[in-house]
């Protein structure tokens, strides 16, 4: 199953209660994931995997910015709006905007789990697939 089915399944499946998800919830799950770097990006709190970006806070404070291929994306965004999108800035560069009150725990750790995996290095990857 496909990062993308795996988190719309979730978003479909998902009826818990939603606990705030938060920049620090980033940080929870972030710390978790081999080789993740907490650093800045555009003067926002961020985590990048040597040097690589994979997670950012957006400047707006309530929505996360994460790498994404272009049809993934789309797919995201018609899938579920209230949720995923972009601004006119990300038109031309392959990343995501998240809504962090609009996700739970679980679509967040898929997300941020898939934008590690994109940006980690094959080891590091492979590593975490032998636990």
């Amino acid at each position: 199953m496909t990062a993308t089915k795996t988190l719309k399944r979730r978003t479909r499946l998902s009826k818990t209660s939603r606990k705030d998800v938060t920049f620090d919830s980033v940080r929870e799950i972030a710390q978790t994931l081999a080789g993740a770097e907490e650093s800045t990006s555009y003067g926002t709190p961020a985590f990048k995997v040597k040097g690589k970006l994979f997670a950012r806070q957006h400047q707006d404070g309530e929505s996360l910015v994460i790498p994404m291929e272009f049809e993934a994306r789309e797919e995201m965004i018609v899938a579920a709006p209230e949720k995923f999108y972009i601004t006119d800035h990300y038109l031309n560069y392959p990343y995501l905007l998240v809504r962090m009150s609009k996700v739970n725990a679980d679509e967040l750790r898929d997300l941020l789990m898939g934008a590690w995996r994109r940006v980690a290095e094959k080891h590091l990857v492979k590593a975490l697939h032998s636990d």
